[in-house]
């Protein structure tokens, strides 16, 4: 009995590419089902910084609102009840100085152990990395009492040395792991040219690490600006608080305002981090993927 071949690769070909499209189709349902979910919450979040007090309460939260007027008076009662700009205003300075400093501390750190032989150098880079291991709640009680020892509970001072140092232990491990792959002949040619070892790591190391080092300043600035469990702690009092902190006061002496309310202030307190991730996206995306090379 004869086989027509060709009719089987047809039907073969038929079969596989139907599999496929039902694949296709299950892996788009699945997608489109998980992002729907993802954005709820942001739908949520629109609809209500656009609704009174009384609209919020009165009707379906997940209604749309009746107009956008509402926004402005949502805008100026958070802003001024929350204190929501002196709240930025911290967070601003403890994330740029703080993930800055960090992040060339780490820097400094990260070419000292790529770039010199010194006794102790791993018990060293495991003792910085040893802060990323364990977790943060831990250092909580130890710090109060220190920082309120030393008089620099509730000062900014203290805020920005906590984060800084808290910041760095990561960044050395990330920027570790990428100068070690650097070529170290720039740094030879450098040194028969009379270059000293500042002059290396300022003129010739830093600039190769520019990327990486945006995208840890990125990551850090973040952390610093949403963090609550430490800025709680250890700066509480009204002018040194941080953005996240003054929202869980407002959240707490101003409940009565409505939610909306609390949804605006924390519309406004993501703007900045969102704007400098816009800003920086490109050094990020590009920091990223040369660290994982």
């Amino acid at each position: 009995m004869a086989v027509n071949l060709d009719a089987l690769d047809f039907e073969a070909i038929t079969r596989r590419e139907a599999n496929r499209s039902r694949g296709n189709l299950i892996v788009f349902t699945v997608s489109a089902l998980v992002t729907l979910i993802w954005l709820v919450p942001f739908y949520y979040l629109l609809v209500s910084v656009f609704k009174s007090t009384a609209e919020y309460g009165s009707g379906n939260p997940l209604s749309l609102p009746h107009s956008i007027a509402p926004f402005a008076d949502n805008v100026v009662k958070v802003w001024t009840d929350a204190k929501l700009g002196a709240g930025m205003f911290n967070s601003a300075t403890y994330g740029l100085i703080g993930a800055s400093v960090a992040v060339f501390v780490a820097a400094m750190a990260a070419f000292g152990l790529t770039r010199f032989d010194f006794s102790g150098k791993m018990f060293w880079f495991m003792l910085i990395f040893a802060g990323t291991i364990f977790p943060f709640q831990m250092y909580l009680i130890p710090l109060f009492f220190t920082f309120q020892k030393v008089g620099i509970l509730n000062t900014r001072f203290g805020m920005i040395l906590f984060y800084t140092a808290i910041c760095i232990p990561f960044p050395v491990l990330v920027l570790k792991n990428f100068m070690s792959q650097l070529n170290k002949e720039m740094d030879e040619a450098a040194r028969m040219d009379g270059a000293s070892d500042l002059r290396v790591f300022l003129s010739i190391v830093l600039p190769n690490c520019r990327g990486t080092m945006l995208a840890l300043f990125l990551l850090q600035f973040t952390w610093i600006w949403n963090d609550l469990l430490f800025s709680t702690v250890l700066g509480n009092t009204p002018e040194i608080r941080s953005v996240m902190n003054a929202l869980q006061v407002f959240q707490g002496s101003y409940s009565s305002s409505g939610p909306n309310i609390v949804l605006t202030g924390s519309l406004l307190a993501s703007i900045p981090s969102v704007l400098l991730f816009a800003t920086l996206r490109k050094h990020f995306m590009a920091g990223l993927s040369i660290s994982t090379h």
